[in-house]
């Protein structure tokens, strides 16, 4: 019979590796959501495709592990695979962004339809899977190592279900509220790699045995610590000014001789802009100082609500043009506030709340004749931000002739897309609704309002404009203002289903972009491609 190592004399030690290796899982699950978020973004979508893959590998885990311990009933080998799950874990920060670029890069030929689902789905299972599949065996093999007897089998299985319960618990907060902000989420997954290699080694050393194992384990290992550990998302960026991340997003911020850049998702581009030399910005900033002129008040003397202040290129922009004005602002994340505080000029007179924004108008009771609503971000468009519900809500904090001013950031076509919801959602609650494309972009700007003479108040406003590029851009947006025929297309909280119609967007902008090096491959073939990508 072999003989039993001495740090397993008693239970604590399994009851210990239970527990650590189900705070690791959900650590591991979390951080999956951060590495892919700058890639398919942090959408439900791509919530419920890492949660399916990793039930997958905990299902099979659970159903190999239980007869992997029946067949060898033996710790070493379940130490063995905890030792190997910690390095390829330990291997994710330095190998798995490129992994997800390079499935990236052959579904994109490949796929026409869904590509962030199969694209999402794949990554996640070459580089999670595996891992999980190797901790998923965990619990079935110590419940047949720590079982003694029919008589405590209830009892002691009961325990090990309470310490992993435990450990999923505090792995799902030690991330989010600690380590990911604090030090990154590559050094997150070294860090619970780094528990379970010791939790192996530990084993191991009192065992006697696996000498190479865990020497060769530590040496990968501590190789990744040194690759892996200062490893950055966006590798292809080189120069940030600031790179970090917050509970809510990954956060670049990059500068040229004419800007400062806020990017939160590499993959579908800015989203704040700071012009170093006053100007217009060319986005869709511009088109939004429209809303303003539409209340037929001065614009210095509208009081504006900013939902999604992000850095505060609006405001900024406002401020510049119009003068001083009331404005006030609410970000759900601090650390943006921060950057802008730091890197964006954000006046100090405009005042930010940490808010959602819905939760935001839930909580006060203040009218505005400005509230510009630019929460959504690629395909991670806040559903309760988007239903007739919230819509209402707006309304009711906007003064008799104020305007509401909404950034629509993907033109979709065909029928049913996701701006045209959006449009017809918020048709639904106002009596006015006019649309405008900001030129050279996907953006959509919507101006919604309950009297019918915006336009008209625009013109009027527009006239007495001091600066003439300001002047010009609002005849621009004022020749190109269409009033928006609603349809039926409705959100509301009970159903709104934000998520896929982006995504068909997205599924649209792909093809779009990769339709000219589709052509070159099938009439040239793969060094056709190669050739004209150089």
């Amino acid at each position: 019979m072999e003989k039993k190592p001495a740090i397993l004399k008693n239970k604590f030690f399994l009851y210990l590796t239970e527990f650590f290796a189900g705070m690791s899982v959900m650590a591991v699950e979390l951080g999956a959501s951060r590495l892919l978020a700058p890639y398919f973004s942090s959408s439900q979508i791509v919530w419920t495709i890492i949660i399916g893959t990793i039930m997958i590998a905990m299902a099979l885990g659970n159903i190999y592990g239980g007869r992997s311990a029946d067949r060898h009933p033996s710790p070493h080998r379940l130490y063995g695979r905890i030792l190997v799950a910690a390095v390829w874990i330990a291997a994710i920060p330095v190998v798995g962004k490129y992994i997800v670029l390079g499935i990236s890069a052959a579904l994109v030929f490949a796929v026409n339809t869904n590509f962030l689902i199969w694209a999402a789905f794949a990554a996640c299972m070459v580089i999670f899977v595996f891992p999980l599949f190797l901790l998923g065996t965990v619990t079935p093999s110590l419940a047949k190592y720590s079982v003694d007897s029919l008589d405590d089998s209830g009892r002691t299985v009961g325990n090990l279900g309470a310490f992993n319960t435990i450990g999923s618990i505090i792995g799902t907060f030690v991330p989010t509220f600690i380590s990911i902000p604090a030090v990154g989420t590559s050094a997150t997954f070294l860090i619970f790699a780094g528990i379970l290699l010791a939790l192996s080694l530990a084993y191991f050393a009192s065992a006697g045995t696996g000498r190479v194992k865990s020497v060769t384990a530590g040496v990968l290992f501590l190789a990744c610590c040194f690759t892996g550990a200062e490893s950055h998302f966006a590798f292809w960026e080189p120069n940030l000014t600031y790179e970090g991340e917050s509970i809510y997003n990954y956060l670049q911020v990059k500068e040229d001789e004419r800007h400062v850049i806020l990017s939160t998702n590499v993959l579908f581009g800015v989203q704040s802009v700071l012009m170093k030399q006053e100007g217009l910005t060319g986005m869709y900033y511009d088109y939004a100082m429209a809303a303003p002129l539409m209340t037929g008040k001065a614009p210095e003397d509208c009081r504006m609500l900013i939902l999604g202040m992000g850095t505060g290129t609006y405001a900024t922009q406002c401020n510049r043009y119009f003068g001083p004005m009331d404005i006030q602002g609410v970000e759900i994340d601090e650390k943006i506030t921060e950057l802008a505080r730091t890197y964006f000029e954000l006046p100090s007179s405009v005042q930010v709340s940490t808010y959602d924004g819905r939760a935001y108008l839930n909580a006060v009771t203040d009218q505005y004749d400005v509230i510009m609503v630019d929460a959504y971000q690629d395909i991670t468009i806040p559903f309760q931000m988007s239903s007739v519900e919230f819509f209402t809500l707006v309304k009711e904090h906007l003064t008799e002739d104020g305007v509401m001013v909404v950034n629509m950031n993907m033109r979709g076509g065909g029928e049913g897309n996701i701006n045209q919801y959006l449009a017809d959602t918020i048709a639904d609650v106002f009596d006015c609704v006019y649309t405008v494309d900001v030129g050279g972009t996907t953006n959509r700007e919507l101006f919604a309002m309950n009297h019918g003479d915006g336009p008209e108040r625009m013109e009027a406003g527009r006239t007495g404009l001091a600066d003439g590029g300001l002047a010009a851009m609002m005849e621009r947006v004022q020749s190109n203002l269409k009033a928006y025929e609603a349809g039926n297309y409705l959100m509301t909280d009970d159903r709104a289903p934000v998520e896929l119609l982006g995504m068909r967007v997205i599924d649209e902008l792909i093809q779009d972009e990769v339709a000219y090096y589709k052509e070159i491959y099938e009439q040239e073939g793969l060094q056709g491609l190669l050739e004209n990508l150089n």
